[in-house]
């Protein structure tokens, strides 16, 4: 984003990615940028085809002003602890953990969860408000052609450069050398579907 943004002197208005882009941190920054956020995150496919399992995270209902959320069975699991996890970018994460009061005897237990004690689950809430923004973004008739769109924009270049020209590694070594040579395949890819 900086680099678009010193490059052309404004930021898009959207940005789209793949799984691979959507992370709290990614959505974060561009939430505060005020960039709408078209990323997926890791689970958005299986989701659309499955639906959320009633069992994880995601799916159990969370009261905001009790900090609790609620088990399938309608067991209260109360918050039992936050902790910080900090990313290899520096990014801090808010982590909430919620434990079950008493799982013995529960007859959804074996689908529910198979640990010893009772049923502990680690939350982060930014992520999920999130992610529940990306899904609706997403999954509406704009985020609908977007996810159609990007694959037929970017997938054929690196089909075409890797497939078609036969480039499969770096012929140099070094961050700057490198740089060099993606940018003439990217010049050659770029004349050759002009000259076309």
């Amino acid at each position: 984003m900086e680099q678009y943004q010193a490059l052309y002197g404004f930021l898009p208005s959207a940005v789209v990615a793949d799984a691979g882009y959507g992370s709290d941190e990614n959505y974060g920054l561009l939430e505060q940028k005020a960039v709408a956020a078209y990323l997926k995150y890791n689970t958005f496919d299986r989701e659309q085809h499955d639906g959320i399992g009633e069992f994880s995270g995601a799916a159990l209902h969370y009261n905001p002003q009790q900090d609790c959320l609620y088990c399938p069975m309608g067991q209260q699991m109360g918050c039992i602890g936050k902790y910080t996890r900090q990313s290899a970018s520096g990014y801090c994460q808010t982590i909430s953990r919620y434990q079950a009061l008493n799982c013995q005897g529960c007859p959804m237990r074996g689908v529910c969860h198979k640990n010893k004690g009772n049923r502990i689950i680690e939350i982060n809430h930014d992520l999920n408000r999130r992610k529940e923004k990306a899904r609706k973004l997403l999954s509406s008739e704009q985020g609908v052609k977007y996810r159609k769109q990007r694959p037929v924009d970017v997938e054929p270049v690196f089909a075409q450069i890797k497939s078609n020209n036969g480039f499969r590694r770096f012929l140099t070594k070094g961050l700057s050398k490198t740089e060099v040579e993606i940018g003439l395949l990217s010049i050659a890819h770029n004349l050759k579907k002009w000259s076309a």
